[in-house]
């Protein structure tokens, strides 16, 4: 039983590494237009929306901070319900999993 524990923590460390990589790798994508670019990092986090086009500066930036406040919070939440899933399955709660 200490050998399975052992297992269990090691997989949980190595996990916790993966997530500090994806949370320091970013990338940008662009729409096939190029009027909207996300900046997200690997942990599905969007760093950052730029909308280019005709609107006004202050609302340019009120609905950049809406769509990346929005789309950040549905990837938690999404990350939440498969957390609970797994923990359902498997009857372990792996903090970091998701």
């Amino acid at each position: 039983m200490f050998d399975k524990m052992k297992e269990l923590m090691e997989m949980q460390r190595k996990m916790q590494e993966m997530k500090r990589q994806l949370d320091n790798t970013t990338f940008e994508i662009a729409s096939p237009d190029g009027l909207v670019k996300i900046t997200m990092n690997g942990s599905q986090e969007v760093q950052g929306i730029s909308i280019q086009g005709s609107l006004p500066e202050k609302e340019k930036a009120s609905l950049e901070k809406a769509i990346k406040e929005a789309y950040n919070k549905a990837i938690k939440h999404s990350h939440d319900i498969a957390a609970e899933k797994m923990k359902d399955v498997t009857g372990l709660n792996l903090p970091g999993l998701f």
